[in-house]
Parts: structure tokens; C-alpha cells; sequence
């Protein structure tokens, strides 16, 4: 199967290139892609030394599915014009989850959705995907009317100029800020933007995208999302 992994040079690209190879998936070609600025750079996947390709040079190769996780607004930008040449995209953005003619997809819970015309798929937020996969078997059982939740994600989730934030307070340097406030041994009552409802963006996410994957809107959430100094979530 050729794969292109879009955002292949970013944290989670990376990631995704990491897991692929762990798992042998098969992959009989892979086409890291990644913006303007990365075109030439070389990664390592199986061994091999590969370059990074334009978008467009990707959807000239024709691949059969491409992974997304380059922000929002690239998917925006080039996952229907990978969809429009046949290929399947699976998008890691927060680009197309909402959307009402995308599917949002959890395997475990709705994989039964998707048809030959679902070209673009969205994938919901990480700590979304926990949850109901936790929580949509008891949906089923006794229909929930309420959930509370709170998650304390990792400063890895915001990106490399976080990660470089909290290093540059462990040695003591002063340098970009990637929040409003000292990470390193801190936690921060907020993942995103703030909305004018008052919740932040990431919290809207786990509000939104568990009643469209549930396929209940009744269901009443509360959610509360910090950043923390450790990798990983929890």
C-alpha cells in the first residue's frame, strides 16, 4: 500500500511514522510530505533515507490513503484535493470533525458509517477517543444523561515551541513563550483559546465531537482540559 504521511516533519507526523513502522503496517511506499520550507529534508522510515515532497507531488504519486496532521488549516486547504483524486484522507485536525458531511470516526464505535464515497475522515480529539471508547458501551446498556470530565494533557500536545519553553525553563533561559504562563512544574487550566462561552476551544472539542460520535445530542457535558509539565497525558 502507498501511504503519504502529510505534517511527516512535525511532532505528531513524526509519530505517526514511528507507530507505522512499530506496528509493520503495511507500507509499500511512503511519501513524507511536509510544507514549503521542509521540501529536500530527509527522514529515516525502515531504514531507508527518504525526502520530503510537496502536497501536490504527493497527489501526483497517487497513494491510496494520506494521513493528516499538519494543522487546520492545511487540511482545510489540501484534503479535498487529495479526496477529488481518489485518495482516502484521514485527518488528525480539528478541520473537518464538525462538519455534517464528514464522518467522525472511532473505529471501536462507528466504523459502520463509512461508505466508498467517505473520501475525507475525520479523526476525533486524542482524549475524545478515550473516553467514549470507554464510555459508549455503557451509552448502550443505560443511556447516559451527564458526563464530567478532566484531563490533563501534556505541553507535547501544543507543539515543539512548548516542549521548547518548558526545556528553556529547566536550564534557565528566557525564550519564546508558547503560553501566558511558566510551564515547567505548573499546571495550566487551559488547552487552546478561550470561547465566548467561556470554556477554551479543546474543551468545545470533547463537548461536540462525544455527541456526534455518541450520536446523542441530549447527553450534558462539563468538561475541564489543563496542560501539564510531563510528556505524555494522563
Amino acid at each position: 500500500m502507498k501511504i503519504a504521511v502529510v505534517g511527516a516533519t512535525g511532532l505528531v507526523g513524526s509519530k505517526i511514522l514511528q507507530v507505522l513502522e512499530e506496528r509493520n503496517f503495511p507500507v509499500d511506499e511512503l511519501l513524507p510530505v511536509a510544507s514549503e520550507k521542509s521540501l529536500g529534508k530527509k527522514i529515516i522510515f525502515k531504514g531507508k533515507e527518504l525526502e520530503i515532497i510537496s502536497p501536490q507531488n504527493a497527489i501526483d504519486a497517487k497513494p491510496s490513503v494520506a494521513i493528516f496532521s499538519a494543522g487546520g488549516e492545511t487540511s482545510k486547504t489540501w484534503a479535498p484535493k487529495f479526496a477529488a483524486a481518489g485518495i482516502t484522507v484521514i485527518d488528525n485536525s480539528s478541520a473537518w470533525r464538525m462538519d455534517p458531511s464528514i464522518q467522525l470516526i472511532v473505529p471501536e464505535i462507528n466504523a459502520h458509517l463509512l461508505t466508498a464515497t467517505d473520501k475525507i475522515i475525520a479523526n476525533p480529539n486524542c482524549s475524545t477517543i478515550q473516553m467514549v471508547v470507554a464510555l459508549f458501551p455503557l451509552h448502550q446498556k443505560n443511556k447516559i444523561r451527564r458526563i464530567v470530565v478532566s484531563t490533563y494533557q501534556s505541553v507535547t500536545g501544543t507543539g515543539k515551541k512548548a516542549v521548547d519553553q518548558m526545556l528553556n525553563e529547566r536550564k534557565g533561559i528566557i525564550g519564546d513563550m508558547a503560553y501566558a504562563y511558566p510551564i515547567d512544574l505548573n499546571v495550566i487550566p487551559q488547552i487552546d483559546v478561550f470561547m465566548e462561552n467561556d470554556y477554551t476551544k479543546e474543551e468545545m472539542k470533547m463537548i461536540n465531537e462525544t455527541r456526534k460520535i455518541m450520536g446523542d445530542e441530549s447527553i450534558q457535558i462539563t468538561a475541564t482540559t489543563c496542560t501539564h509539565s510531563r510528556h505524555g497525558r494522563t
